[in-house]
């Protein structure tokens, strides 16, 4: 992940926050919330799966946060950041 924030001239992020991490055999999926600091707050979600007890495969998933639809809001549980 640095060698990618470096080649991009991204900074480092000033915080990471995990909601959640939900694990089954050979699949972790990990959720949560990443802050630049300089006003960019990010939702992400990293699928990484695993093989002989080593990662295998990882997808990484990056978005910014926004309002649910209003069709869909009632549907939609708030998480505090």
């Amino acid at each position: 992940m640095r060698a990618f924030q470096e080649a991009y001239h991204l900074s480092p992020p000033q915080s990471l926050q995990v909601r959640r991490v939900l694990v089954k055999e050979g699949l972790w999926v990990v959720e949560g919330v990443i802050e630049y600091g300089d006003g960019r707050v990010l939702d992400f979600v990293v699928i990484s799966e695993l093989k002989d007890g080593k990662m295998w495969r990882d997808r990484w998933y990056f978005a910014e946060p926004f309002e649910a639809p209003e069709w869909r809001s009632q549907w939609v549980e708030r998480m505090d950041v």
